[in-house]
């Protein structure tokens, strides 16, 4: 393997273990952010966090986690009557269902501006990217409007989006300045001025009025649409424009309109999928709705294709969800809980669920699921059964019980999906509490023990923390004897030091004072030989003094000379440099006047060619604005060229492969016919060897009875003989 394959390989195991870094990495960071929003898979509608918050509407949401995949982001929108929830751009997939009122739903998709009405129980998709605005009727009996959504990240992952559902158009075109907005609105400066200078409005305002009259009221909002239709290239109408024969409408679902999947005496259930409302067609989200009568049960089953996040939209009920996980490691634990209306709950994929009415009142929940595929939930008990379609016998050696206890369990129960179950919400509930209380007292044993052990530490520290005193204790007393021991023999070496000190100083004063005497000497030796040498110095100082003093006269009078010369060559200069000057003024004022002539001239000059230059210039810029024309329609053939090249250079490179491997298979196929045929007649030599020795040995054994019957019938002749 040469080097260069070898740091591929190596360059893509590190790419490799990267990537799967950064999808470890990223879904911790959504389980994070799960956690730290709404823990479990139950959030009270009292726990919703409001987003927006008008007298006209508002706006809640919750974030709920399924405990595996990650976490999901509902919101739940509420208008009054004869209210605008104002245009946003969605950031991903809207799936709604419509609670109560009624209203209108408009938004712009491929070009076109769509609206339909909505009512109780319609449901429906908008795709991300969709700019959309919701009204509200004015109805008589003034009921709010209020609708349930669902913002998956993407077609294929419902988890919530990290920069929000939605923006608001408004703070999106006035998040530009003033020359961009003026450019892009092709309009007077002081139109975007008072636009800019509008205050604020929130996101649900009072209806918009119908009369046409009144467009300089919605002067902003119609603006805005504009702007987004520029950048969207969707031409130059406004949003809000009234030409509604250019409007297209598309078809809702209605669960309340249409017959439900399925039906007895203890409730209904429908499913949504794609096929029933075609706004689901590129979406993985599906919507179901389920009604339970009083005292029924949704009966035991899982969903073998996705995770379901439910509302509760009336009454109130119990969820039991039962762990499926089986030896993996992970935390899982079977869970219960009550639901009241406007709660939200979510089952995992594979977790076995029940959903149950309470006696005194029916329970209605709608919700969402991860998948639009036909799924069909695998029910445990009843007709519907999948227990049915196993071997009995199997199913006995699960259940270790008998035949007959088998064959109640599984023929007993008439009904399927939605079951009869009186009191057991009830039940649910009781064991639930229970549960609760034991949790509770669990929580109190074990917050007792721990304070039991607390004290228990606390005194086993006090214990050691008294016999670390007590060692410290006698470990500073042991110290300080040490120390007392080591300041005595410190000062026994101290005054023997001193004594010697004192010893060797009386030595050295010895030795200094002798030293002394002999420098003594010697500087009286030196002193009288340098009063000799000075006497020789003072006498050559005055010779040379004497020399030094007619040198100077002589330098003198040479000076004075030089001098006199360089006054009079200084006098000559000066009478020299005033006729130069004369000369010079003389020659300035001419070339002034010169100048001031060829300054006139080249100011002419410089205008004409002035405006040659911008004669210039224009031609030039029509030419490069011609040349950059014909360049651009020659790139652009070029890239045509260029991209059939490089299709034919892929296709020959295809078909080269190809032909690669057609000659590998068959260098493969010759190769495998020669060792077989190399096999066969390796074979047929072995076989020509064992019949050649059995030939053999059969001649032998021949060859031996001859000799034998031979030897016979010779002592059969001696005994005649």
């Amino acid at each position: 393997m040469s080097v260069k394959n070898c740091l591929s390989i190596q360059c893509c195991k590190i790419l490799f273990k990267f990537l799967l870094l950064m999808i470890i990495i990223s879904y911790v960071c959504v389980d994070v952010r799960a956690k730290r929003e709404n823990e479990g898979p139950l959030v009270k509608r009292a726990e919703r966090k409001t987003v927006i918050s008008t007298e006209n509407g508002e706006v809640s949401s919750v974030i709920v986690a399924d405990g595996t995949t990650g976490s999901y982001h509902l919101q739940f929108i509420t208008l009054e009557p004869n209210s605008l929830f104002l245009p946003v751009v969605l950031h991903s997939d809207m799936v709604f269902y419509v609670h109560t009122g009624s209203g209108k739903l408009t938004w712009m998709n491929e070009n076109e501006e769509k609206s339909v009405d909505l009512r109780i129980g319609d449901v429906f998709r908008l795709p991300f990217g969709s700019i959309f605005f919701l009204e509200s009727n004015l109805d008589p009996i003034r009921q709010k409007l209020r609708v349930y959504s669902i913002f998956p990240n993407s077609g294929d992952d419902l988890r919530e989006s990290l920069n929000g559902p939605y923006s608001s158009i408004r703070k999106m075109v006035l998040g530009f300045d003033k020359k961009v907005l003026q450019a892009a609105f092709h309009v007077p400066e002081d139109v975007i001025e008072e636009v800019l200078a509008g205050t604020e409005v929130p996101a649900i305002v009072h209806g918009v009025p119908k009369s046409t009259k009144k467009k300089k009221k919605n002067n902003l909002w119609e603006m805005e649409a504009q702007f987004m239709k520029t950048v969207l290239g969707r031409g130059s109408y406004s949003f809000f424009d009234n030409q509604r024969n250019k409007k297209k409408s598309s078809k809702l679902f209605n669960v309340f309109q249409e017959k439900p999947d399925f039906e007895n005496c203890n409730g209904w259930s429908t499913v949504i999928n794609r096929k029933k409302l075609p706004a689901l067609k590129g979406s993985q989200i599906g919507i179901y709705v389920v009604n339970l009568t009083k005292g029924s049960m949704m009966g035991p089953h899982w969903n073998p294709m996705a995770s379901e996040i439910g509302i509760a939209i009336q009454g109130e009920g119990m969820v039991r969800v039962v762990c499926s996980n089986s030896g993996t490691g992970q935390e899982c634990k079977n869970m219960r809980f009550k639901v009241e209306e406007g709660d939200v709950f979510v089952v995992p994929r594979f977790h076995p669920m029940a959903q149950m009415a309470f006696n005194n009142n029916s329970f209605v929940y709608v919700g969402f699921s991860t998948t639009t595929k036909k799924h069909h939930p695998q029910y445990l008990t009843g007709r519907a059964s999948v227990l049915r379609t196993l071997d009995r016998h199997i199913l006995e050696a699960s259940f270790n019980v008998a035949n007959t206890t088998m064959h109640q369990i599984l023929e007993a129960q008439g009904d399927s999906v939605i079951l009869e179950c009186t009191s057991c919400a009830e039940e649910e509930k009781r064991l639930m509490e229970e549960e609760r209380r034991r949790e509770e007292e669990e929580e109190a044993k074990k917050k007792g023990e721990e304070e039991r052990r607390k004290e228990e530490e606390e005194a086993r520290k006090a214990e050691e923390e008294k016999r670390e005193k007590e060692a410290e204790e006698a470990r500073k007393r042991e110290e300080e004897e040490a120390k007392e021991k080591e300041e005595k023999r410190k000062r026994q070496e101290e005054e023997a030091r001193k004594r010697e000190e004192e010893e060797a100083k009386r030595q050295e004063e010895e030795i200094r004072r002798r030293q002394e005497e002999e420098e003594a000497r010697k500087r009286q030796e030196e002193q009288e030989r340098e009063r000799q040498e000075a006497a020789q110095r003072e006498a050559e100082q005055a010779r040379r003094e004497e020399e030094e003093a007619e040198k100077r006269r002589q330098e003198e009078e040479e000076a004075k000379r030089q001098e006199e010369e360089k006054r009079r060559q200084q006098e000559e200069e000066a009478e020299r440099e005033a006729r130069r000057r004369g000369e010079e003024e003389a020659a300035k004022r001419q070339q002034e006047e010169e100048a001031q002539r060829e300054a006139e001239q080249a100011r002419r000059e410089e205008e004409e060619a002035k405006r040659q230059e911008e004669e210039k210039e224009e031609t030039k810029r029509r030419q490069q604005e011609e040349e950059a024309e014909r360049e651009a329609r020659r790139r652009g053939e070029e890239e045509a060229a260029k991209r059939q090249q490089e299709e034919e250079a892929q296709r020959e490179a295809e078909e080269a492969e190809t032909r690669r491997k057609q000659e590998e298979e068959e260098s493969r196929r010759q190769e495998e016919e020669s060792r077989r045929r190399e096999e066969e007649a390796a074979r047929e030599a072995e076989r020509g060897r064992q019949e050649e020795a059995e030939r053999q040995e059969e001649e032998a054994r021949r060859q031996e009875e001859e000799t034998e019957k031979r030897h016979q019938q010779e002592e059969e002749e001696i005994e005649e003989e």
